[in-house]
């Protein structure tokens, strides 16, 4: 059974009132779901959506985590190396190695330690100018050119380098020891020494590109 609950009111000649609360209208506020919250600390603040925005310079691959023992007096202490490659895909491309007592931390090392050494190839129709051998300890990497549509013959650390560095379509061969860290300073060994038309101009005959195209037409007007 429904039992009605009643509030008696006195009113100044001493008679009570009764009224049913059942009866009084409840007005509620109306909840809006997407009502941000007020306070200090609001996750959608301008702030925050600027942090959201940075866009990176350059993108990153982990080659290599390897752990690292040392025997002392005691025990033993574990530590981490990581070795990672950068590049933005325009030419420009690094590599770091970084040591810590956590993965993170040594990624970290690495990426800091490959920006302070950027390197600058020059590419044309998405491939590298002419074949080239870099070397390393023992270890050797072979570099051609390949035509448009043939794609990154390529593995391991070399692949890695290639693509963050930009180069689309190129043939790749590794000889003598395989170990990582010396296939990627074998093959930024091989990229680093390449050289533009430009550079070979300038180097072998002292000219500048505009000058032997001005010769060049020179040249036709008198045959």
């Amino acid at each position: 059974m429904e039992e009605n609950k009643n509030i008696n009111h006195s009113n100044e000649n001493g008679v009570n009132d009764t009224t049913d609360v059942s009866s009084v209208s409840k007005t509620e506020k109306p909840q809006n779901k997407n009502a941000k919250p007020q306070g200090k600390f609001n996750r959608n603040s301008k702030g925050n959506a600027k942090r959201n925005d940075v866009v990176k310079e350059f993108d990153e691959k982990i080659i290599k985590i390897s752990r690292i023992t040392k025997v002392v007096k005691g025990g033993k202490r574990m530590r981490f190396s990581a070795l990672v490659v950068i590049g933005d895909h325009k030419g420009r491309f690094a590599y770091g190695l970084g040591k810590s007592n956590e993965v993170p931390d040594a990624i970290k090392k690495a990426i800091s330690s490959a920006n302070k050494d950027l390197h600058k190839v020059t590419l044309v129709k998405g491939t590298i100018t002419h074949p080239i051998y870099g070397k390393f300890g023992a270890t050797s990497v072979l570099l051609r050119p390949a035509p448009e549509g043939t794609g990154l013959v390529a593995g391991g650390a070399v692949r890695a380098i290639l693509e963050l560095t930009g180069v689309k379509n190129v043939y790749s061969k590794i000889y003598g020891s395989r170990t990582q860290s010396n296939v990627v300073k074998a093959t930024i060994d091989a990229l680093d020494n390449l050289k533009s038309y430009p550079q070979i101009l300038k180097n072998r005959y002292g000219k500048t590109l505009k000058a032997s195209e001005n010769s060049a037409k020179e040249d036709k007007k008198a045959n």
